[in-house]
Protein backbone atom coordinates (compact mmCIF):
# COMPACT_ATOMS: atom_id res chain seq x y z
CA UNK A 1 0.00 0.00 0.00
CA UNK A 2 1.21 3.49 -0.73
CA UNK A 3 1.89 6.33 1.71
CA UNK A 4 0.05 9.36 1.12
CA UNK A 5 0.26 13.13 2.77
CA UNK A 6 -1.96 15.96 3.23
CA UNK A 7 0.46 18.80 4.16
CA UNK A 8 -2.62 21.29 5.28
CA UNK A 9 -2.24 25.17 6.84
CA UNK A 10 -4.70 26.17 9.24
CA UNK A 11 -5.56 29.71 9.98
CA UNK A 12 -5.70 31.02 7.18
CA UNK A 13 -7.05 34.69 7.32
CA UNK A 14 -6.79 35.07 10.46
CA UNK A 15 -4.24 37.74 10.56
CA UNK A 16 -1.88 39.06 6.83
CA UNK A 17 1.53 37.61 8.16
CA UNK A 18 -0.81 34.41 7.85
CA UNK A 19 -2.20 34.81 4.42
CA UNK A 20 1.39 35.33 3.11
CA UNK A 21 3.17 32.37 4.56
CA UNK A 22 0.09 30.40 3.39
CA UNK A 23 0.19 32.49 -0.42
CA UNK A 24 3.94 31.71 -0.42
CA UNK A 25 3.88 27.66 0.12
CA UNK A 26 0.34 27.01 -2.19
CA UNK A 27 2.42 28.27 -5.08
CA UNK A 28 5.63 26.79 -4.20
CA UNK A 29 4.19 23.09 -3.21
CA UNK A 30 5.31 23.04 0.18
CA UNK A 31 1.79 22.68 1.38
CA UNK A 32 -0.76 20.83 -0.03
CA UNK A 33 -4.60 22.29 1.13
CA UNK A 34 -5.26 25.39 3.24
CA UNK A 35 -8.46 25.91 5.35
CA UNK A 36 -9.82 30.32 5.84
CA UNK A 37 -11.06 31.11 9.78
CA UNK A 38 -14.06 32.82 8.84
CA UNK A 39 -14.59 35.07 11.84
CA UNK A 40 -11.34 36.26 11.45
CA UNK A 41 -10.31 39.99 9.72
CA UNK A 42 -8.50 38.83 6.98
CA UNK A 43 -10.32 35.80 5.66
CA UNK A 44 -11.62 37.96 2.78
CA UNK A 45 -8.09 38.26 1.19
CA UNK A 46 -7.53 34.30 1.63
CA UNK A 47 -11.01 33.86 0.01
CA UNK A 48 -9.74 36.42 -3.13
CA UNK A 49 -6.82 34.26 -3.15
CA UNK A 50 -8.42 31.40 -3.59
CA UNK A 51 -10.62 32.82 -6.21
CA UNK A 52 -7.81 33.73 -8.42
CA UNK A 53 -5.84 30.40 -7.90
CA UNK A 54 -8.85 27.42 -8.16
CA UNK A 55 -6.42 24.93 -8.83
CA UNK A 56 -5.69 24.72 -4.86
CA UNK A 57 -7.74 22.67 -2.28
CA UNK A 58 -8.74 25.70 -0.03
CA UNK A 59 -11.84 24.89 2.77
CA UNK A 60 -13.00 26.05 5.88
CA UNK A 61 -11.22 25.91 9.35
CA UNK A 62 -14.60 25.69 11.63
CA UNK A 63 -14.18 28.20 14.87
CA UNK A 64 -15.58 28.34 17.62
CA UNK A 65 -12.26 28.83 20.22
CA UNK A 66 -10.23 32.75 20.35
CA UNK A 67 -7.22 31.37 22.24
CA UNK A 68 -5.33 34.50 21.70
CA UNK A 69 -5.17 37.46 24.19
CA UNK A 70 -4.53 40.41 22.54
CA UNK A 71 -7.00 39.49 19.32
CA UNK A 72 -10.01 37.96 19.72
CA UNK A 73 -12.83 36.92 17.42
CA UNK A 74 -16.65 35.96 17.67
CA UNK A 75 -19.49 34.32 15.93
CA UNK A 76 -20.25 35.14 12.16
CA UNK A 77 -24.12 34.07 12.74
CA UNK A 78 -25.80 37.23 13.21
CA UNK A 79 -28.06 35.74 16.20
CA UNK A 80 -28.92 32.87 19.04
CA UNK A 81 -24.91 32.83 19.56
CA UNK A 82 -25.01 33.98 22.88
CA UNK A 83 -24.02 30.17 24.29
CA UNK A 84 -20.89 30.59 22.53
CA UNK A 85 -19.37 34.07 23.35
CA UNK A 86 -17.63 34.90 26.25
CA UNK A 87 -17.89 37.35 29.26
CA UNK A 88 -16.49 40.14 26.50
CA UNK A 89 -18.70 39.08 23.47
CA UNK A 90 -15.66 36.88 21.93
CA UNK A 91 -15.14 33.01 21.40
CA UNK A 92 -14.28 31.63 24.56
CA UNK A 93 -10.54 31.05 24.90
CA UNK A 94 -10.03 27.25 25.12
CA UNK A 95 -11.94 24.35 23.87
CA UNK A 96 -13.21 22.71 27.09
CA UNK A 97 -14.88 26.28 27.86
CA UNK A 98 -16.43 25.94 24.25
CA UNK A 99 -17.75 22.58 24.89
CA UNK A 100 -19.37 23.43 28.49
CA UNK A 101 -21.24 26.60 27.40
CA UNK A 102 -22.17 25.52 23.70
CA UNK A 103 -25.98 25.04 22.98
CA UNK A 104 -26.10 22.67 19.84
CA UNK A 105 -28.62 24.33 18.29
CA UNK A 106 -26.42 27.86 18.44
CA UNK A 107 -23.13 25.89 17.34
CA UNK A 108 -24.81 24.29 14.02
CA UNK A 109 -26.40 27.55 13.09
CA UNK A 110 -22.55 29.01 13.58
CA UNK A 111 -20.91 26.55 11.41
CA UNK A 112 -23.60 26.91 8.46
CA UNK A 113 -22.98 30.52 9.02
CA UNK A 114 -19.23 30.01 8.51
CA UNK A 115 -19.37 28.29 5.39
CA UNK A 116 -22.28 30.32 3.87
CA UNK A 117 -20.02 33.63 4.92
CA UNK A 118 -16.89 32.20 2.52
CA UNK A 119 -19.44 30.70 -0.36
CA UNK A 120 -20.79 34.19 -0.42
CA UNK A 121 -17.62 35.66 -0.51
CA UNK A 122 -16.99 33.37 -3.36
CA UNK A 123 -15.00 30.33 -2.00
CA UNK A 124 -15.65 26.89 -3.61
CA UNK A 125 -14.87 24.72 -0.60
CA UNK A 126 -12.79 21.88 -0.56
CA UNK A 127 -13.25 20.30 2.83
CA UNK A 128 -14.04 20.92 6.06
CA UNK A 129 -11.36 21.16 9.82
CA UNK A 130 -11.47 22.68 13.00
CA UNK A 131 -9.86 25.13 14.60
CA UNK A 132 -8.25 23.76 18.16
CA UNK A 133 -10.28 20.78 17.94
CA UNK A 134 -13.26 22.32 19.75
CA UNK A 135 -15.89 20.19 17.41
CA UNK A 136 -14.16 16.57 18.38
CA UNK A 137 -15.81 16.55 21.91
CA UNK A 138 -12.01 15.49 23.24
CA UNK A 139 -12.14 18.02 26.00
CA UNK A 140 -14.93 17.18 28.08
CA UNK A 141 -16.48 14.05 25.93
CA UNK A 142 -19.17 15.97 24.51
CA UNK A 143 -19.20 14.12 21.04
CA UNK A 144 -22.45 15.12 19.89
CA UNK A 145 -20.36 18.38 18.27
CA UNK A 146 -18.47 15.58 16.33
CA UNK A 147 -21.54 13.78 15.14
CA UNK A 148 -22.81 17.28 14.21
CA UNK A 149 -19.61 18.02 12.08
CA UNK A 150 -19.95 14.77 10.52
CA UNK A 151 -23.26 15.44 9.52
CA UNK A 152 -23.36 18.36 8.27
CA UNK A 153 -20.47 18.15 6.00
CA UNK A 154 -22.08 15.13 4.37
CA UNK A 155 -24.80 17.53 3.55
CA UNK A 156 -22.09 20.13 2.06
CA UNK A 157 -20.41 16.54 0.34
CA UNK A 158 -17.26 17.93 1.64
CA UNK A 159 -14.24 15.98 2.78
CA UNK A 160 -13.51 16.28 6.91
CA UNK A 161 -10.42 16.53 9.06
CA UNK A 162 -11.55 12.98 10.92
CA UNK A 163 -8.70 10.46 11.01
CA UNK A 164 -10.14 6.73 10.85
CA UNK A 165 -7.68 5.70 13.02
CA UNK A 166 -5.96 6.47 16.23
CA UNK A 167 -2.33 5.59 17.24
CA UNK A 168 -1.11 5.43 20.69
CA UNK A 169 1.04 8.48 19.93
CA UNK A 170 -1.72 10.83 18.75
CA UNK A 171 -3.11 10.48 22.93
CA UNK A 172 -0.25 12.22 24.07
CA UNK A 173 0.51 14.49 21.16
CA UNK A 174 0.15 17.89 22.66
CA UNK A 175 -1.05 19.48 19.43
CA UNK A 176 -4.16 17.38 19.42
CA UNK A 177 -4.61 17.73 23.20
CA UNK A 178 -7.14 14.53 23.89
CA UNK A 179 -8.13 15.60 27.49
CA UNK A 180 -10.71 12.43 27.65
CA UNK A 181 -9.68 8.98 28.56
CA UNK A 182 -8.18 6.91 25.62
CA UNK A 183 -10.52 4.34 25.87
CA UNK A 184 -13.47 6.32 25.61
CA UNK A 185 -12.07 7.46 22.09
CA UNK A 186 -11.00 3.79 20.88
CA UNK A 187 -14.91 3.04 22.00
CA UNK A 188 -16.30 5.57 19.79
CA UNK A 189 -13.64 5.53 16.87
CA UNK A 190 -15.58 2.78 14.96
CA UNK A 191 -19.54 3.97 15.47
CA UNK A 192 -17.83 7.81 14.05
CA UNK A 193 -15.51 6.37 11.06
CA UNK A 194 -18.99 4.29 10.30
CA UNK A 195 -21.65 7.50 10.54
CA UNK A 196 -18.98 9.32 7.71
CA UNK A 197 -18.33 6.85 5.57
CA UNK A 198 -22.80 5.92 5.51
CA UNK A 199 -22.92 9.90 4.86
CA UNK A 200 -20.14 9.65 1.63
CA UNK A 201 -17.92 11.85 3.80
CA UNK A 202 -14.11 11.56 2.91
CA UNK A 203 -11.52 11.12 5.52
CA UNK A 204 -7.86 10.73 5.97
CA UNK A 205 -6.58 7.67 7.56
CA UNK A 206 -4.32 9.02 10.47
CA UNK A 207 -4.12 12.82 11.59
CA UNK A 208 -0.61 13.19 12.77
CA UNK A 209 0.06 17.06 13.59
CA UNK A 210 3.36 17.60 14.84
CA UNK A 211 4.53 18.04 18.36
CA UNK A 212 6.19 21.07 20.54
CA UNK A 213 6.71 19.42 24.12
CA UNK A 214 10.38 18.35 23.48
CA UNK A 215 13.45 19.46 22.86
CA UNK A 216 12.08 21.22 18.88
CA UNK A 217 10.94 23.63 20.19
CA UNK A 218 14.40 24.64 21.54
CA UNK A 219 15.76 25.42 17.80
CA UNK A 220 14.60 25.29 14.06
CA UNK A 221 17.77 22.94 13.53
CA UNK A 222 16.03 20.35 16.38
CA UNK A 223 12.42 21.42 14.79
CA UNK A 224 13.78 19.85 11.32
CA UNK A 225 15.26 17.38 12.41
CA UNK A 226 11.68 15.89 14.32
CA UNK A 227 9.84 16.42 11.75
CA UNK A 228 12.50 15.03 8.87
CA UNK A 229 12.11 11.73 11.60
CA UNK A 230 8.70 11.63 12.30
CA UNK A 231 7.68 12.14 8.14
CA UNK A 232 10.15 8.76 8.48
CA UNK A 233 7.44 7.00 10.74
CA UNK A 234 4.50 7.62 8.34
CA UNK A 235 2.02 4.91 8.14
CA UNK A 236 0.38 3.27 5.07
CA UNK A 237 -2.33 5.09 3.55
CA UNK A 238 -3.42 8.57 3.73
CA UNK A 239 -2.15 10.76 6.47
CA UNK A 240 -2.97 14.41 7.22
CA UNK A 241 -0.44 17.04 9.34
CA UNK A 242 -0.65 20.65 9.97
CA UNK A 243 1.13 23.27 10.43
CA UNK A 244 0.40 27.62 11.29
CA UNK A 245 2.74 29.05 9.14
CA UNK A 246 3.19 33.02 8.87
CA UNK A 247 6.00 35.32 7.92
CA UNK A 248 7.76 37.19 10.86
CA UNK A 249 6.18 40.24 11.58
CA UNK A 250 5.08 42.52 13.92
CA UNK A 251 1.62 42.19 13.44
CA UNK A 252 2.25 38.48 14.00
CA UNK A 253 4.16 39.37 16.95
CA UNK A 254 1.30 41.19 18.92
CA UNK A 255 -0.91 38.07 17.93
CA UNK A 256 0.71 35.11 19.89
CA UNK A 257 4.02 34.23 22.17
CA UNK A 258 4.24 31.17 19.80
CA UNK A 259 5.32 33.35 16.55
CA UNK A 260 8.56 32.07 16.36
CA UNK A 261 6.95 28.38 15.91
CA UNK A 262 4.78 29.58 12.83
CA UNK A 263 7.91 31.25 11.47
CA UNK A 264 10.04 28.10 11.62
CA UNK A 265 7.28 26.41 10.02
CA UNK A 266 7.10 28.73 6.98
CA UNK A 267 10.64 28.49 6.58
CA UNK A 268 10.96 24.45 6.96
CA UNK A 269 7.51 24.28 4.29
CA UNK A 270 9.35 26.63 1.86
CA UNK A 271 12.57 25.08 1.73
CA UNK A 272 13.14 22.82 -1.17
CA UNK A 273 14.71 20.53 0.97
CA UNK A 274 12.31 19.56 2.41
CA UNK A 275 9.94 18.43 -0.39
CA UNK A 276 12.42 16.13 -1.17
CA UNK A 277 13.19 14.45 1.58
CA UNK A 278 9.49 13.62 1.16
CA UNK A 279 10.13 12.23 -1.88
CA UNK A 280 12.87 10.36 -0.76
CA UNK A 281 10.70 8.54 1.24
CA UNK A 282 8.61 7.25 -1.53
CA UNK A 283 5.52 9.76 0.09
CA UNK A 284 3.41 11.20 -2.32
CA UNK A 285 1.71 14.61 -1.47
CA UNK A 286 -2.17 15.12 -2.14
CA UNK A 287 -4.60 17.64 -1.24
CA UNK A 288 -8.62 17.43 -0.34
CA UNK A 289 -9.67 17.35 -3.35
CA UNK A 290 -7.78 13.84 -4.59
CA UNK A 291 -8.79 12.74 -1.02
CA UNK A 292 -12.24 12.61 -2.30
CA UNK A 293 -11.67 11.57 -5.31
CA UNK A 294 -9.59 8.61 -3.75
CA UNK A 295 -12.50 7.65 -1.45
CA UNK A 296 -15.02 7.67 -4.04
CA UNK A 297 -13.05 5.23 -6.17
CA UNK A 298 -12.69 2.68 -3.37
Amino acid sequence: MERYLIINADDFGMCRAANFGVFDLLKSGGITSSTIMAPCGWAPEAVKFAKEHPEFAIGVHLTTTAEWENYRWGPVSSSANASLRDKDGYFYHESDEFEEHADLEEVEAEIRAQIEKLKSLGLNPSHLDNHMGSLYGVATGRFELLELMIKIAGEYKLPLRMPMNFTEAQFGNETLDVQVPPELVKGLIDKVVAYGKSLGVAMPDYLMPGDWSGPQKDSYENFKEYIYEMYRGFPEGVVETYIHPAYETDELKGTTGCWERRVWEYKLFSDPQTKQHIDSLGIKLINYRDLAKMRAAE
